[in-house]
């Protein structure tokens, strides 16, 4: 049984996070930028986004974007 879509998204969002490959301050790419890399659905991208924002690893900042979080557990 393969991965939901929206969870594929977010869980290599994470591993760019962790890996330092995206880093506190960076922003992400659009939302319609992430629908192209990934080939998912608008949905999908919210839902991975929502996941995310939960987990504290980004931030949504009004008419600027969305942003990886400064962590402050480290």
């Amino acid at each position: 049984m393969s991965m939901p879509k929206y969870e594929r998204v977010a869980s290599a969002i994470r591993d760019q996070i962790q890996s330092g490959e995206l880093r506190p301050g960076d922003q992400l790419p659009t939302t319609q930028g992430l629908i192209d890399y990934y080939g998912v659905s608008y949905g999908s991208v919210r839902t991975a986004l929502l996941i995310l924002k939960a987990e504290g690893l980004i931030e949504g900042r009004q008419g600027e974007g969305v942003f990886v979080r400064e962590q402050s557990d480290r």
